[in-house]
């Protein structure tokens, strides 16, 4: 549990600066960009998001999986990322004309080919990183990520001052993995070797293509609504969509994301122990929800506020949307630790299963709600959250040699912590929000009394989370 928390700790290090520099790339660049800027940018990241699973094929994620590495292996697998990172280049290069035709907007092709370069400089260092997570070197990897956001949210900045639009969007993109890719091979000592073994290739196979499978599937899942609607409201209604998304992504990024790589390759050394993982699991999933609880609900209650200090007046849809989203972002937090599960017994084939029967519910959620604009279209998403969560849960901890009632154990007292710190704030917002007092103040206000309703619960009923709590962060405990 100490290795998984070590690699937690570093990994929430890098993951909560990168959040701070999203937040402030969120205050700054939504003050100087319009949001048919973003809705472009929405537009050329489905077909990147599209191209960028297929950039390693699953190939380093089975590097961390597998149990014996050899060189043959690493090396096979460098050249075949190298090769698809420049085929991947062209061919959205060749493609980016048909895209913006289907969008309805021509300057998406040459933003598309801009953005397409980022495939090359990623696919040259997947395996560099790949090695340092399998053998737990994620405090390196943690300073990479900072300096790499650093240096991508510089860019972008003064590109955006600059009057550059989209292109400071898509700059920082580009300068964050040139960054990374340079720290990558200059802090790892592997390097590759002219080596390529087909049946090494092959062996990686049965994880692999199950895993690449699967984020095909998923990929739809999670785009589909940007298709939807930038192909039947536009780009205007896309971006106020992608900015809410955006805001509810930052507790799943800022935990699950944490706790998944984190677990990993932990989990996959004890294959043959599932009570063992069973337990390490029940306890991160445990951490997730007693932090991402108060957050999506403090969320859904300040979503005016927020949205209008964080974004600004022209951004006066977004609430509506954060609403329904704000629970998605809850729900998501947690089903997405399940494919660190799959991953570490080898199951990726259940997993790939699994995508599909999510990938069904939430494209059909957004071709229904559609019809009634972006907040049918994340109504409908939250009811496919819901149906998609069930199954997940109840494959992932039988894996854990668990059940459903285990997991429940587990969240229902965060959840029901949550829910009374929104009820007890309820009041105090409606009554600060009558007043003359300024947005940022009630906001602040209502906030802070938060979170003590809410660490005060924890600190009295829950002090075993408060002890992991103190394990990630380095602190001694008695």
């Amino acid at each position: 549990m100490m290795s998984a928390m070590s690699n937690a700790r570093w990994l929430t290090l890098s993951q909560g600066s990168r959040v701070i520099m999203q937040l402030i790339s969120l205050f700054v660049l939504s003050r100087l960009l319009q949001p048919s800027e973003y809705g472009l940018l929405a537009m050329a990241t489905v077909a990147t998001n599209f191209a960028f699973l297929l950039r390693d094929m699953g190939t380093a994620a089975a590097v961390v999986q597998k149990e014996n590495l050899t060189e043959e292996t690493t090396s096979s697998v460098f050249w075949l990322n190298v090769g698809m990172g420049v085929f991947l280049t062209l061919a959205l290069i060749i493609a980016s004309p048909l895209l913006a035709a289907y969008f309805r907007i021509d300057r998406l092709a040459p933003v598309l080919c801009l953005l397409s370069i980022v495939f090359p400089i990623t696919s040259a260092s997947a395996v560099h990183q790949a090695l340092l997570e399998r053998r737990s070197g994620f405090q390196t990897v943690a300073r990479i990520e900072i300096i790499s956001s650093l240096v991508g949210l510089t860019v972008a900045i003064t590109l955006a001052f600059l009057g550059y639009g989209v292109y400071s969007l898509v700059w920082n993109t580009l300068a964050s993995a040139i960054c990374s890719s340079v720290q990558l091979w200059t802090t790892s000592p592997w390097r590759p070797k002219k080596i390529w073994n087909n049946a090494e290739l092959r062996s990686l196979w049965g994880f692999s293509g199950n895993l690449t499978g699967f984020n095909f599937i998923n990929f739809f899942a999670r785009n589909a609504d940007s298709m939807v609607i930038g192909r039947v409201l536009g780009s205007i209604q896309l971006g106020i969509y992608a900015q809410a998304y955006k805001v509810m992504m930052f507790p799943l990024q800022s935990m699950s994301y944490v706790v998944g790589r984190a677990l990993f390759p932990v989990m996959s050394r004890q294959q043959t122990e599932r009570e063992k993982m069973g337990q390490l699991y029940f306890r991160s999933i445990r951490l997730i929800a007693t932090l991402t609880a108060p957050m999506m609900a403090g969320l859904w209650l300040l979503r005016e506020p927020f949205v209008l200090i964080a974004l600004g007046d022209q951004w006066g849809k977004v609430p509506m949307v954060l609403a329904w989203l704000a629970p998605v972002g809850f729900l998501q937090s947690l089903i997405s630790t399940t494919g660190s599960v799959f991953m570490a017994t080898g199951r990726t084939d259940l997993m790939m299963r699994l995508g599909l029967l999510g990938s069904v519910l939430q494209v059909g959620s957004f071709l229904i709600g559609v019809q009634w604009g972006i907040e049918g279209v994340a109504c409908c998403y939250l009811i496919a959250n819901v149906l998609n969560g069930i199954p997940h849960f109840y494959f992932a901890t039988k894996q854990l040699n668990s059940s459903l009632m285990g997991l429940f154990r587990e969240i229902w007292q965060p959840v029901l912590f949550a829910l009374l710190m929104t009820a007890a704030l309820y009041p105090l917002f409606s009554f600060l929000s009558g007043t003359s007092l300024a947005v940022l103040i009630v906001f602040a206000v209502t906030t802070l009394a938060g979170a003590i309703i809410y660490g005060a619960l924890i600190v009295i009923f829950s002090k075993d989370v408060v002890q992991s709590c103190k394990k990630m962060i380095g602190m001694k405990t008695a």
